[in-house]
């Protein structure tokens, strides 16, 4: 089965807050969808985490690269692009390219053989997973009005991240934003803290973290998540040593190779790679098979749309102990794409899909809404 085309098309006109200090906004394209076509008719569905103008530009020097290969072969041929890329920057948006085309051709292979991706990961640990609703710190009088229709919808875990949190020079006014979250939530749900340390000129360091870390002990935080600038390892591996709560982060680190010095180092309690950054799920699993080898928990980020969100079910899947997934919170471009929307059950539990690949089928008028091309899915 032979790759004959690979097409991309940028999601815009609701792309969500993020928080960052130069906040995108709703016409700004920050997620693309992949679709990879053969000449056997089946067609692979991926995402990145890219600009749509920097993917189009990497697929047009990987074209000469990919084009006619075996699209049953996904780690071989994702290597072979990561390989014949390295003198074009490795890390950027040629890796970020490869991620999103290694999800598709493992939707493809899943769906040739008729197996969900995550039992050709190796099998599958489990058949739910609990997603943790992701969504934006506010000011402590807002925070209920935040989470309440997210608890409503049946979440039990919750991460609150960015916004004013660590920029106000007040420690005080960063534990009145988590007491008001965890009031809010009760003390049977979990709760996550996402300091958001690779937002542009991260103001805080390490003895700020080491005692942030200690206030969110007293609010039960099950994770402490990039509490420091993306670059900072060894200020990482103090901390990780001595926080009474868990250190997570590695969201902007691309490819196996970044990850050792942190998995190897114990810069983390959990690492939380991007599948539709970090060069896919073959590249995925590499580095949570390292991960687990450290003894360190894998646990996927997932501020992306309902492809990378069922690819991480998958990978979540084939890990025993990846007990969550992040579910980006009222975004179209998670909730509108599919024909069946995502439904949790009484206990808060997403199911994993038991259908051929990713088992994601994608609603062409959504998808031409966001992204303006009619074409994008067909054959």
């Amino acid at each position: 089965m032979k790759i004959t085309e690979i097409r991309c098309a940028g999601l815009h006109g609701a792309t969500p807050e993020g928080g960052w200090s130069t906040e995108i906004q709703p016409d700004d394209c920050v997620h693309t969808l992949i679709v990879v076509l053969t000449d056997a008719d089946i067609i692979g569905l991926g995402s990145v985490f890219t600009n749509s103008d920097l993917v189009q530009a990497s697929l047009d020097v990987l074209k000469p690269i990919y084009e006619g290969e075996n699209a049953l072969e996904p780690e071989r041929v994702s290597e072979k692009l990561h390989q014949n890329t390295f003198w074009l920057g490795r890390g950027g948006a040629i890796t970020h390219t490869i991620s999103g085309i290694d999800i598709a051709l493992w939707d493809i292979l899943g769906k040739a053989t008729g197996q969900p991706v995550g039992r050709l990961l190796g099998g599958r640990y489990r058949e739910r997973v609990q997603p943790y609703a992701s969504l934006l710190m506010d000011e402590p009088e807002k925070m209920k009005d935040r989470l309440e229709p997210v608890m409503s919808e049946g979440f039990r875990a919750f991460k609150i991240g960015w916004g004013p949190f660590g920029r106000r020079e007040s420690f005080k006014h960063d534990e009145e934003i988590v007491k008001a979250a965890r009031n809010a939530i009760g003390d049977d749900a979990k709760l996550m803290v996402d300091a958001g340390g690779s937002d542009a000129f991260w103001p805080n360091g390490y003895k700020w973290a080491l005692r942030t870390s200690s206030m969110l002990a007293d609010y039960d935080v099950t994770w402490f998540e990039e509490p420091l600038t993306p670059d900072s390892l060894d200020d990482f591996k103090r901390l990780r040593e001595h926080s009474p709560v868990p250190v997570s982060g590695g969201e902007v680190l691309t490819r196996r190779q970044e990850f050792v010095p942190w998995l190897q180092g114990q810069a983390f309690d959990i690492v939380q790679p991007d599948v539709t950054k970090v060069g896919g799920i073959s590249e995925e699993r590499r580095i949570a098979w390292m991960a687990q080898d450290n003894g360190i928990q894998f646990i996927p980020h997932g501020w992306n749309t309902a492809v990378g969100l069922a690819a991480d079910l998958h990978l979540a899947s084939a890990f025993p102990r990846t007990n969550f997934v992040e579910y980006l919170t009222g975004s179209p471009f998670i909730d509108e794409i599919v024909l069946n929307a995502w439904s949790l059950d009484e206990e808060g539990t997403l199911e994993i899909p038991t259908s051929p690949g990713l088992g994601l089928e994608l609603n062409p008028d959504a998808v031409e809404k966001y992204t303006g091309r009619k074409d994008l899915l067909s054959p």
